[in-house]
């Protein structure tokens, strides 16, 4: 029965690191965000998987906002969606950056009012994480994706509310 004690322990202690460890990520990357810290926020979100995400997310709200005089056989419909994609490639990869988010955080982890707030994190599956942040000036969450890669979580997809989406193409 003794022989069984050690095994139990080091299971319990291994599930609760590994349910922890999402957790401990998020911890980090709210640090990084506060302390303006680049290279962190490089090791711990996958930067160009966010911003294939962002451009998709774009692309499609672009494509599926009805324009004024629209004809019913629009005849270049895959030109424009490559061409709103490339424009949007460009000014994504020029800004989403971890040097660019960086410099948008107030350094010293001055605490803001109204802040984003983390209101629900939880696993997807053993492998993913999800956690939804609520922004002050948004009814919407930001939802953000975590997986488990090579034994570290990391950021992979970060779905905006249509509302900054919509800003975010406008460039305000």
């Amino acid at each position: 029965m003794r022989a069984k004690w050690p095994v139990f322990v080091a299971f319990v202690i291994l599930g609760a690191g590994y349910a922890g460890y999402p957790y401990l990520t998020l911890w980090r990357l709210d640090s990084a965000m506060r302390h303006a810290d680049a290279a962190t926020l490089r090791s711990l979100v996958d930067w160009y998987a966010v911003r294939e995400g962002l451009k998709e997310d774009i692309c499609d709200m672009a494509m599926d906002e009805p324009t004024e005089g629209a004809r019913p056989s629009n005849e270049l419909p895959p030109f424009g969606a490559s061409f709103v994609r490339g424009i949007t490639g460009n000014v994504l990869d020029q800004t989403v950056t971890p040097e660019t988010i960086a410099s948008m955080t107030k350094p010293g982890g001055a605490e803001t009012q109204g802040g984003p707030r983390v209101i629900w994190a939880f696993f997807s599956n053993p492998t993913q994480f999800s956690v939804d942040v609520r922004a002050p000036d948004s009814a919407e969450p930001i939802r953000m994706e975590l997986e488990l890669r090579q034994m570290r979580w990391q950021v992979r997809r970060v779905r905006l509310p249509n509302e900054m989406l919509a800003r975010a193409s406008a460039g305000t």
